[in-house]
C-alpha cells in the first residue's frame, strides 16, 4: 500500500493526488480550484461517494489541504469521510477511484455505494 497524506481522518494516495491534478491541468481548473470529495444519500446501499472539479468551496465546506491538492467537503459528507482512505488504482478491468471507508457497514458490487 502506498504512502497516504490524511488530513481531518481524510487520507488520499500519491497515486489519486497525482490523477486528480492531472485531470485538472488537462481541463484548464482555475489555480484556487479544489476537488469535491462528498456523500450523498443513494445508491444500491444508501449512501454513494461523489468526486467533482469545483472553482471555488461553498461557505461552509471545510477547506483541507491535502499534498498540495485542495479538498472541499461539506459538513453532512464529513461526519460519514472520517478515516476514508482515497486511491487510485488501474486493473485489467479499468482504473479508477477507490474508498476504503472503515465506518461503512456494508457494500455493493460496484464499489461506490455503502451503508453506515
Amino acid at each position: 500500500m502506498e504512502s497516504q497524506d490524511t488530513i481531518a481522518g481524510i487520507g488520499i494516495t500519491p497515486a489519486a493526488i497525482a490523477e486528480v491534478r492531472k485531470y485538472m491541468e488537462e481541463n484548464g481548473s482555475p489555480g484556487n480550484a479544489g476537488l469535491r470529495v462528498g456523500v450523498l444519500p443513494g445508491g444500491c446501499s444508501g449512501f454513494q461517494y461523489g468526486l467533482n472539479i469545483e472553482d471555488e468551496p461553498a461557505e461552509d465546506d471545510l477547506v483541507l489541504d491535502v499534498g498540495g491538492l485542495t479538498l472541499f467537503v461539506d459538513p453532512f459528507s464529513m461526519q460519514y469521510l472520517g478515516g476514508v482512505e482515497i486511491d487510485y488504482v488501474t486493473t485489467f478491468q479499468g482504473s479508477g477511484f477507490t474508498f476504503n471507508n472503515p465506518n461503512a457497514t456494508g457494500g455493493c458490487g460496484c464499489g461506490s455505494s455503502f451503508t453506515v
